[in-house]
Parts: structure tokens; sequence; C-alpha cells
């Protein structure tokens, strides 16, 4: 049976979704997730991230453009890098609903860094000593991806800048913890060892401000640049450049600096 014109049209469109093909990744992207985790990465073969177990990982599910709510609770490896992260002193205040590093695929992080629910993360627990000569505190980072020693090395430039800056790294509001985010089901980055909170004092959250009339969250930030630029260049995302914001918190996503860019999407 022949179709008229007008219903091959609206049957085309019902099988679009069904047939949505995945796309190669960018070149970039293959290659900062690369660079970025060489102990586990050995290649990009068409869609696949290939392990050096030979694991595959599709980077591209195939499902197309997806809303920002999509975007954290189905997100594929892909659209991590949805939203470039903007390195250097740019990017604040976010666009609507931009957060770059927000999303995690969290099968690739809890195959590197292990299942906190199954106890696989303390194992690779090591202690880091934050601010060596004003507070000397040990916190547990993980090891793995030398995240430990990133976030040591943060830690022995921050101790080295001015009084001033203290008030907002001491005390830490902790690192490890095996905790969902805040009104979700997702797990935190703390649950992966690869995360610090700084002094929350000195910081803001979005959860805590009170939507404009236009039920836009309205930024607010009071932690220095000279803070957010020591931890970039050590490979860490830092959430005050989220729309929806969290200033007291940095994350080791080295593969997100490395194709960091000057402006937003």
């Amino acid at each position: 049976m022949l179709l008229r014109p007008a219903a091959m049209c609206l049957l085309l469109l019902a099988l679009a979704p069904l047939t949505a093909a995945a796309q190669p990744p960018r070149a970039d992207v293959a290659q900062a997730l690369l660079a970025a985790y060489p102990d586990f990465l050995a290649r990009v073969d068409g869609n696949d991230l290939v392990w050096k177990d030979g694991t595959r990982m599709p980077i591209d599910d195939g499902a197309g453009p997806k809303k920002p709510n999509a975007l954290l609770e189905r997100p594929d490896i892909k659209d991590m890098f949805a939203d470039p992260y903007p390195v250097g002193e740019t990017g604040i205040p976010p666009g609507l609903d931009v957060d770059p590093g927000r999303a995690r695929y969290m099968p690739l992080f809890e195959k590197m860094y292990g299942s906190c629910r199954a106890r696989e993360v303390t194992a690779r627990l090591v202690d880091v000593v934050w601010l060596p000569t004003r507070s000397a505190a040990r916190i547990k980072f993980s090891k793995v991806n030398g995240a430990a020693a990133a976030l040591q090395r943060v830690s022995d430039e921050l101790d080295k800048l001015p009084d001033r800056f203290v008030r907002y790294l001491k005390p830490t509001q902790g690192t490890y913890n095996c905790r969902p985010i805040a009104g979700t089901k997702r797990l935190s980055a703390h649950g992966l060892g690869i995360a610090i909170d700084i002094a929350s004092s000195q910081s803001n959250y979005w959860f805590w401000a009170k939507p404009d009339a236009a039920g836009r969250i309205p930024y607010k930030n009071r932690i220095p640049w000279e803070i957010v630029n020591v931890f970039e260049r050590h490979g860490f995302v830092w959430g005050g450049k989220w729309y929806h914001y969290d200033t007291m918190h940095f994350e080791y996503r080295p593969e997100l600096v490395k194709t960091g860019h000057s402006v937003g999407r």
C-alpha cells in the first residue's frame, strides 16, 4: 500500500527517535579523555571508548540533544562535554542551566575510582596534608589518576597565598563521603573521593538562594579568583561556574580542564 506524502512524513517523524544514530565523538573530547586517564583508557574506536582491559563504553548513546535535567539524570560520555568548561577568570555568572562539569557518566568514574557502595573507594584513599603551615589537617582523597597528588599540589600553592585568603580555605567541609547529591538519588563526586568542599562560611549554594520573579536563580559568589586559578591549574573544576552553583566545591576532572575554553557555549 502506498502512503500519501503527508502520511509518510508522519511515519518518518514517529520513527526518528528509534533510528537516531550515535555520532562519532569530537576529536578534542576523545583526546582529552585519553590524555586525562592514560592508566585506564587505550583508544577511541568509532563511537566506543576502549579501556586497556578491553571494556568498551559507548560515547554517544544516540538519544540526541537532551534537556538539562536529562543531562544530569541520564548522561552519556559525550554529554559531560555539552557545556565546555570555561578555564580562567571567565564564565561567571553562568547562563541559564549552563552547568559545565556537573554531568557525570558514573559507569566511567566508578570503573576507575570504584563504587563507594561496594566499599571499593576507601582502599584507594590516601592522606593529603591541607595547608601544611596553616592547618596541617589530613584529609582523604583518591590516589587514582593522580588525584591526591594533584590536590596536594593545590594545597601547597594555596598555603603560600597571603593571609587574607585563609578564611576561604579552612576548615574544609570534607572530601570523601559516600552520599547522594542533596535532593537526588545521584551519587556525589565526594563518593568517588575526587571532590573537596572548602570553607562554607564564605561560600554560596544555589539551593540556599531564593529565585527571582522570573524563576531564575540569582548568582552569588565570594571565592576569589586566586583560589580558583590554583585549583584549575591542577585539573579541578569549580562549582562556582555552574548555573546551579556550589562555590565551595572543587572536583578533579582533568578531562574537562584539558578541553576548557575561554568562553562558555
